[in-house]
């Protein structure tokens, strides 16, 4: 794929996952490598000091009776402690099995027990709180290792230790004798996957899976212009927890020697890019729609001159990715203008040193990639699974295909069943299902990885995923329609934040549809009202807004897929009321539960 790499891999040759860390200290040594913003300032620590910081810790938990193969949970937002307890776990052959900070206490409490972890090591006091219940239900934990000094929560008879007391009693010693009987095929850490539908899944996957990937998305970034080891720069703020970030935003990283840097949060994302200036950015597709749409209401504020050079910089863009034609000279000058009018503006907005982002997760909407590229900002699509430690393939920069998600990364082999589903193998694969050798067995036959997507591979052997297996809508009349498309085409709209589409076995497609905040608040400004979407959405007039939009989607649809009837929900899905996974996956089983009655019920209306 593209030009050959000069700069060496290493995690190619790496044995295991400290190892390759361990290496790279030693190499870049005082170097920046972790930072973190600490009263307004970004704090950084070297290679050396995490180096250290995690053989005292691997030490203390050592101290502890913490061994081979022990399950070790994590509980924490990102930052630096994170990657230092998750080596440190490693070190020791234990198993790191980070948990999501958005978990219930029920969530915790099927961890705990699925995973039968011995060890919760936990970074906040409000963390501390939602965990507890579900820790006094497990026998099995030996002992709760706290991040903060400042916690003070009262947990009984609980084995405490603090996590500056670990520190504080010095290296593990013998490191070396410790992380070289550890090899490629030896397990890491379990993943559990977030899940769309019952409980999640514990994914055991191996160093050498990890590895595979490193390497495969190391050689991927080599065709981005100007990337080059130990010079990258990295913003992180998916959750860990998840194997998307757990790969590409932590151990690749640590494997071409960049600097990252953890975010604020959500609401400090934008703020944090034009600071610390990142290089490569890999985020899920609901933030580039984010983006995308706070980037167009602010033009869109300015009007006049500026929306309109913004508007010829999209049609221009648009067409240079599209066309077959060549801009002819007039649109290559007013072209060349706008990258100083427009583009160079927009890159500053995120540091002005931004090389790529890239998108994983779920699908790109096309639109939205092509915007991005329209603007100057590099956007490379990617797909993967957690049970594939998880990247499977990515577009590359010379030759990026937003409709396709890119072909496979080195070492990994792809092939289309006959059915069209899309099948995997490699030394990514996980090891397994924890616990669970029956649905191993189902996703991993005769060693390919069974991913449950339908896709094709077109002429250049780049994957283009058509639908998701088991999302798939069957109709009464035997069509099988796409609900992820025509949600992610009512979501485009201004009107419609969130979309689930709902119609298996019947005749016309429904759906429910959460109004945006965008058009609730303009709606409240035209009518000099306060803003409350409760009493909004039994207004006649402030419906129809949302049926023209639904109709104007509707037109571009075939007949199976438009939306006959709708209910608009004042609630919008989210991580924290379970009706998305953390990743941003609508949790369809969840949403059904609480609302497939009134669904129903708009078929016999």
């Amino acid at each position: 794929m593209g030009r050959k790499l000069s700069q060496k891999i290493e995690s190619d040759k790496a044995k295991n996952l400290p190892g390759l860390f361990f290496k790279q200290a030693v190499k870049f040594r005082d170097a920046p490598f972790l930072s973190v913003k600490e009263e307004g300032c970004w704090i950084s620590r070297s290679w050396s000091e995490i180096a250290n910081d995690v053989l005292a810790l691997a030490r203390g938990l050592k101290e502890r009776g913490i061994e081979r193969g022990d399950r070790v949970v994590i509980v924490s937002e990102n930052r630096p402690e994170w990657l230092i307890a998750d080596l440190a776990i490693m070190t020791l052959g234990a198993i790191t099995t980070p948990a999501y900070t958005t978990n219930t206490s029920d969530d915790h409490l099927h961890l705990l027990r699925d995973s039968g972890a011995k060890t919760i090591i936990v970074s906040t006091e409000n963390l501390l709180e939602k965990l507890m219940p579900a820790a006094r239900k497990v026998p099995a934990i030996e002992m709760v290792v706290i991040m903060d000094q400042s916690v003070t929560l009262d947990v009984g008879d609980f084995n405490i230790s603090r996590w500056g007391d670990l520190l504080s009693e010095g290296p593990l010693l013998g490191r070396d004798k410790l992380i070289d009987v550890i090899n490629r095929t030896d397990s890491a850490c379990i993943i559990y996957t977030s899940g769309t539908s019952g409980n999640p899944k514990g994914v055991l996957l191996s160093h050498g899976a990890i590895l595979c990937n490193c390497t495969g998305a190391h050689m991927f970034l080599g065709d981005v212009p100007g990337f080059k080891q130990g010079c990258e720069t990295f913003l992180s703020f998916l959750p860990l927890s998840h194997s998307y970030e757990h790969t590409c935003g932590q151990f690749l990283p640590i494997s071409i020697g960049a600097q990252i840097f953890y975010a604020e949060g959500p609401d400090k994302l934008v703020a944090n890019m034009a600071e610390v200036q990142p290089t490569i950015i890999a985020a899920v597709p609901r933030l580039y729609e984010a983006i995308r749409a706070r980037i167009r209401r602010g033009i869109e504020g300015v009007g006049g001159m500026q929306q309109k050079l913004f508007e010829t910089t999209i049609a221009l863009g648009r067409k240079k990715y599209e066309s077959m034609t060549k801009l002819t000279v007039k649109e290559r000058l007013q072209d060349t203008a706008l990258e100083y009018l427009v583009r160079r503006k927009i890159r500053a907005r995120f540091g002005g040193k931004l090389k790529t982002f890239v998108s994983g997760g779920a699908a790109l909407n096309y639109d939205v990639g092509v915007e991005f590229l329209a603007l100057g900002l590099n956007i490379l699509q990617g797909y993967g699974q957690t049970e594939a430690a998880p990247v499977v393939s990515c577009n590359a920069f010379e030759k990026n295909k937003l409709r396709t998600v890119g072909p496979p990364l080195s070492g990994v082999e792809v092939k289309i069943a006959k059915d069209g589903e899309i099948l995997v193998r490699g030394e990514l694969l996980m090891d397994g299902y924890w616990n669970r050798p029956d649905e191993t067995n189902e996703t991993i036959r005769d060693g390919w990885l069974y991913t449950g997507d339908i896709g094709v591979l077109d002429e250049d052997g780049y994957i283009e995923i058509t639908d998701r297996k088991k999302d798939i809508i069957v109709n009464s009349g035997g069509d099988n329609i796409s609900p992820a498309r025509v949600e992610s085409m009512l979501t485009e709209t201004m009107e419609i934040e969130q979309a689930l589409v709902f119609g298996d076995k019947q005749p016309h497609l429904v759906a429910l549809i959460v109004p945006s905040v965008d058009y609730v608040s303009e709606w409240a400004s035209k009518n000099k009202a306060n803003y409350n979407l409760e009493l909004f959405m039994e207004d006649v007039e402030f419906v129809k807004g949302i049926e023209h939009s639904v109709d104007r989607v509707n037109k571009k649809l075939s007949i199976i897929e438009r939306i006959r009837r709708f209910i608009l929900i004042p609630q919008a899905f989210s991580v924290e009321n379970g009706m998305m996974t953390p990743t941003l996956k609508l949790r369809r089983h969840n949403i059904l539960s609480q609302y497939g009655k009134e669904l129903n019920a708009l078929y016999r209306r």
